[in-house]
């Protein structure tokens, strides 16, 4: 098939949450210079172009209008996003010290009510609009909160922006707060549809306890879906848990069929979730070093522990916000780590004069930490909140860290002297692996005539290339010739490849395949890497749908989870799916992705037809034609994003199924053995 014949420019392809099978136009192109209005370029002209093609868009109207501007999008990932920000709002008065209890419930009408007993919404009218409730204001009117300044939330807050409450309110088909004054015990309630009130706040009887309960039910002219996954929302309601010691969140379903509850509590706080992350690896020492200190208002906590892993797990956070980019804080962190480690070799003699100072990567090998940081004023980088940019965290970091972990060393010699001998055999193979790299770099990436070589593309703009990792030598020359040569390369693998979780990265770049994986990126690995290198900004893993290529493709996700994760986080990586089945009906021939899609298609075809059948085993029983078809053109082909929820979990299950520890992998399989298709 002659490549040329087919469009050069590559359709991208997104499915993070649901599948994609033919490509979209491009969108109007839009103009946004603020956040209360945008202004549409429509395709007329110029002479055509006045003040009655602009158009004012304020407060629930812009949010409803432009909804991925408060909640990220519309997708699943938005709908979970609507709960996180009305629970955060609880969260906050934990942190004010004000709630110790949380209760989210899904109901059975696809609602959402999340309640606390913290201090309540403000009810009494507002100083600068007497006219209305607090209330009404915080839940209508964007930029509203209590977070901008003044004594509410001395100790810090995760909302900043004050677009939380009232966003979840106009994305909502109906909602109802019911806030109990902590003053006159009085409930006050107030309902809205479509963000807008229906009525004035009603002040009822006296009623027990204080606290703020919201309900709302997603708007689904909106959102996309309104699919609430239960193990989504325990996964991140745990996280909070262990960051607010003391803090009990509950979640409750009450779906038909789903009925099911869970509660998180944990005294521990962080030192628990380093306790959590590390419950699959063999440890180093016999408890993890805690560091906790309050300094001009900042509370600083630190908890990490070392095991017998290769590669480090460090999160970080910043009034309960995910700073998945680091900060400051983490630079403190850092700092006082390889400080103190230094300082502690030095002195107990078990780093030598001759040698070289242990570096920030030789101390975080198989090192478990998290960091916490809690204060009035956070500043983050973007409006993701990814990076915390508070110059002073770092100091305060790095004195609580730098303090509590020489006293750690100091009374445990024995567990000093082991995390030593780990740092000391990380900084030999990081020498070993430097040299690893300087023969990477070496190669020839585009040496196409040894067998399993890149057979690279002709486009040399990143955005608009892609990479196929195939699994064989047979599936991989199909792609190349059914390929479109303009923007499409193709990497055939040989069997499977090296299990990352087990090995450091200098026994790693002895694997041929792997070093074959790393040229074709270009990004380099280890401390060198870097994502701005990456020669296809979208990299697709094409495996048969057996047991085999579905332990391929785990591998391939191993090695980018854990050696590569900005290329996960970036959106770059992808799985492609092909077809399970070929069905021929008379000179027509169809596809089908699952035994479900089948017997649909066979329905829809007419069975009386006598359609001819065919079960794909592999990739390479397709002719390069088939291939391109079903698999590989951006126009029909179905891509899945790779993407990750949450750090914690994927952690956690990459080292259960990839580890060494045989008793976690076989209680999952046990648990699970009923739910494996084994047709594949």
């Amino acid at each position: 098939m002659d490549g040329d014949e087919r469009p050069p420019e590559p359709i991208e392809a997104h499915a993070p949450a649901h599948e994609e099978r033919a490509a979209h136009p491009p969108p109007p192109q839009e103009v946004e210079f603020d956040a209360m209005a945008t202004i549409t370029v429509p395709p007329t002209k110029s002479s055509d172009y006045s003040a009655k093609d602009i158009e004012i868009l304020e407060g629930v109207d812009h949010v409803r209008k432009r909804p991925g501007m408060y909640i990220g999008g519309t997708d699943v990932r938005g709908l979970h996003h609507l709960i996180y920000e009305v629970v955060d709002n609880s969260v906050d008065e934990a942190m004010a010290g004000e709630c110790d209890r949380i209760v989210v419930t899904l109901h059975a009408d696809g609602a959402v009510s999340v309640e606390d007993n913290g201090r309540g919404i403000p009810v009494e009218p507002h100083p600068k609009r007497p006219e209305l409730s607090t209330l009404e204001i915080v839940m209508t009117m964007i930029g509203a909160g209590g977070k901008f300044g003044g004594d509410g939330y001395k100790q810090g807050s995760s909302g900043l922006h004050g677009v939380g409450v009232s966003a979840v309110n106009a994305l909502s088909e109906y909602c109802k707060v019911e806030v109990i004054d902590r003053r006159t015990g009085k409930l006050h309630v107030q309902e809205y549809r479509f963000g807008k009130p229906q009525g004035p706040v009603r002040a009822m009887g006296k009623v027990p306890g204080r606290g703020t309960k919201t309900y709302f039910k997603p708007d689904l002219t909106i959102m996309e879906t309104g699919d609430f996954s239960f193990e989504t929302l325990a996964q991140r309601f745990r996280e909070m848990a262990y960051l607010n010691r003391g803090l009990t969140i509950m979640l409750v379903d009450e779906r038909p069929d789903q009925e099911q509850d869970c509660t998180f509590y944990f005294e521990g706080g962080l030192l628990s979730f380093v306790r959590h992350l590390n419950k699959m690896h063999t440890v180093l020492m016999a408890k993890p070093v805690y560091a906790e200190r309050k300094m001009d208002k900042t509370l600083v906590e630190v908890a990490l522990q070392y095991n017998d892993r290769y590669t480090p797990t460090l999160y970080s956070f910043a009034n309960g916000i995910n700073t998945v980019d680091g900060g400051t804080h983490v630079t403190g962190f850092r700092t006082a780590l390889t400080r103190t480690l230094n300082e502690y070799g030095r002195k107990a003699n078990l780093l030598k004069e001759a040698d070289a100072n242990l570096t920030g990567d030789d101390v975080q090998e198989g090192l478990t930490a998290v960091i916490s940081v809690k204060l009035p004023e956070a500043q983050f980088e973007g409006q993701t909140k990814g990076k915390l940019n508070n110059a002073d965290v770092r100091n305060q970091v790095d004195n609580a860290l730098a303090e509590a972990l020489a006293k750690y060393l100091e009374e445990t010699p024995s567990e000093g002297k082991r995390i030593l001998e780990k740092c000391l055999n990380a900084a030999r193979a990081r020498e070993a692996s430097r040299k690893a790299r300087e023969l990477v770099r070496r190669k020839d990436a585009l040496d196409t005539t040894l067998p399993g070589k890149l057979a690279d593309c002709s486009e040399r703009r990143a955005d608009r290339c892609e990479v196929y990792l195939v699994e064989g030598d047979s599936a991989g020359g199909s792609a190349k010739q059914g390929r479109d040569r303009h923007f499409q390369a193709i990497l055939p693998l040989r069997g499977k490849i090296l299990n990352v979780e087990r090995a450091r990265l200098d026994k790693m770049l002895v694997s041929e395949q792997i070093k074959n994986i790393i040229t074709a990126l270009g990004t380099s690995i280890g401390e060198t890497f870097n994502v701005e290198k990456l020669r296809y900004h979208r990299i697709v893993l094409m495996t048969d749908a057996d047991h085999d290529g579905n332990h391929i493709r785990t591998l391939l996700l191993t090695f980018f989870f854990r050696h590569m994760p900005a290329v996960v986080t970036g959106g770059y990586l992808y799985i492609a799916l092909p077809p399970l089945y070929g069905i021929q009906v008379g000179k027509q021939r169809h596809y089908a992705y699952s035994d479900e899609e089948k017997e649909q298609l066979l329905d829809r075809v007419g069975r009386d037809k006598n359609p001819r059948i065919n079960r794909y085993k592999g990739l390479g029983e397709m002719d390069p034609e088939e291939l391109w078809e079903t698999t590989m053109n951006p126009a029909t082909r179905t891509l899945l994003r790779v993407t990750v929820e949450d750090a914690a979990k994927a952690d956690e299950t990459f080292s259960m199924l990839m580890g060494e520890e045989v008793l976690p992998r076989k209680r999952f399989i046990e648990a699970h053995a009923k739910q494996a298709n084994l047709d594949i």
